[in-house]
């Protein structure tokens, strides 16, 4: 269905994948595909004959239709659906007249609009899985590679201590991987038929109705819900709840990304190649242009998600508005997310990593990340409220006088009385003070096993 990405901006924002799956012809095709299941399931059942139902089957092709004429329509009749049956009934006159008088029988227009996002949905899903698998897999094998790398830990933009950047890779994966999870779970749980007719009481197919609606199901391989849901939106906005937190995810990593490449970090970079990340003006520029357009679809989809969520109030049967407001919302979120999730993909697969500048980036403050470390050891001989002044005020004396705080320390009495010179060595070897994140690293890569 049309969306708020327009051609020139799309393929910045969206993955092609998903491009696809949103495509106006592809829509079309989703709500033909509702018809032409309609028409099998209906003649499987008895309820039309089967002559019938192979002619309406075989003309619900999107070609058929004229797709500029229906989205005109469309603004009179209040929906697409009604406008794509009349056109279909008439192509299926020109070549049966009698079969014509079988389409669409017993459903409604949401049935047609509902189920077709239902398949846009499940082909959506798909297509995100794919990526996010890509994405783990490299990201899980990185935090191998780099499960000794030292990296500064930085909280609130300063550094804090040392870990190891595997964890942050494993970390990346497990969070995508709990997302994986989301996805599968929508498509099992969440994404099913709607078929309900004018009122979902199924009541113009009368007795049959739920044996019709259960062989629509299987014809379409989509579950079957205990009753139609018309205005019940829970399942759209659960969709939409699972798209924004994996955008979110995604800008998390980007921004992540985007930070260490800055020039004054220049830890770990997007992949290169020729007309990327370029400037207009500034030949030298390296940009991360992967991790921008994460970052824009990451700040697009909460917005589009509480759309979504507000639409979720709708009157009694039908809906008048909110349910329309879904139409272009709901994919434009599914664009942005997968235009999220591809540059994650193209960052985890590509991405250049300097350890020997994350290693220089640790000793950037003179030894005040190992503060922590000394003052641990310190405090098992003195105490955690001396050991504190004590390595504070060293540290005071290291930023005043530029030495490094393993220098200052060793010619403090109160420190050498109780750590030899060798063990204060020890103690500002980063990796020597990573606590439990091998651990972690081997937790984290466990979980995406499950």
């Amino acid at each position: 269905m049309t969306t708020a990405l327009s051609p020139l901006l799309a393929p910045l924002l969206s993955s092609p994948a998903m491009r696809a799956v949103c495509d106006d012809t592809a829509y079309l095709q989703y709500m033909l595909d509702f018809e032409a299941a309609l028409a099998r399931a209906e003649a499987a059942t008895g309820t039309i004959p089967g002559s019938a139902a192979r002619i309406i089957s075989d003309g619900c092709r999107a070609e058929n239709l004229d797709a500029a004429a229906l989205a005109n329509a469309a603004s009179k009749a209040g929906n697409l659906a009604i406008p794509l049956v009349k056109a279909l009934t008439a192509h299926i006159a020109k070549a049966d007249p009698e079969a014509s008088r079988y389409v669409h029988w017993g459903a409604t227009s949401q049935d047609v609009i509902d189920t077709a996002t239902m398949l846009q949905l499940r082909a959506a899903t798909n297509a995100l899985l794919n990526d996010v698998d890509r994405a783990i897999k490299a990201f899980a094998a990185l935090a191998v590679t780099h499960r000794h790398t030292a990296m500064v830990a930085r909280t609130w933009l300063q550094h804090a201590l040392p870990m190891p950047f595997g964890l942050k890779l494993a970390e990346y994966a497990a969070a995508l991987h709990r997302s994986r999870a989301r996805l599968k779970r929508l498509q099992t749980e969440t994404i099913a038929l709607q078929f309900g007719g004018a009122a979902g009481t199924l009541a113009a197919l009368g007795d049959p109705g739920m044996s019709i609606a259960a062989q629509l199901a299987k014809e379409l391989s989509l579950p079957l819900p205990d009753a139609p849901w018309h205005t019940h939106r829970d399942r759209i906005a659960d969709v939409a709840s699972v798209l924004a937190i994996l955008a979110g995810t995604c800008g998390k990593i980007a921004r992540d990304v985007s930070l260490m490449m800055q020039t004054d970090v220049a830890e770990a970079f997007e992949p290169a190649g020729a007309g990327r990340g370029g400037s207009s003006t500034m030949p030298h520029k390296r940009n991360p242009v992967a991790a921008a357009s994460a970052l824009a679809a990451a700040t697009m989809a909460p917005n589009l998600a509480a759309t979504i969520f507000a639409a979720q109030v709708q009157e009694h049967e039908r809906s008048a508005g909110p349910w329309h407001a879904e139409w272009p919302t709901l994919p434009t979120l599914l664009l942005v997310t997968s235009g999220a999730l591809a540059a994650i993909v193209d960052i985890a697969e590509g991405i250049e990593v300097d350890p020997a500048r994350m290693r220089t980036n640790l000793e950037t403050t003179h030894g005040l990340v190992m503060a922590e470390a000394v003052a641990m050891a310190l405090a098992e001989k003195v105490g955690k409220s001396e050991s504190h002044h004590i390595i504070e005020a060293a540290s005071r004396r290291s930023v005043e006088t530029g030495q490094h705080l393993r220098d200052v320390l060793k010619d403090d009495n109160l420190v050498t009385t109780h750590i030899s010179a060798e063990k204060l060595d020890d103690l500002f070897e980063p990796m020597s003070y990573q606590g439990a994140s091998q651990q972690l690293i081997d937790r984290l890569l466990a979980s995406l096993k499950t």
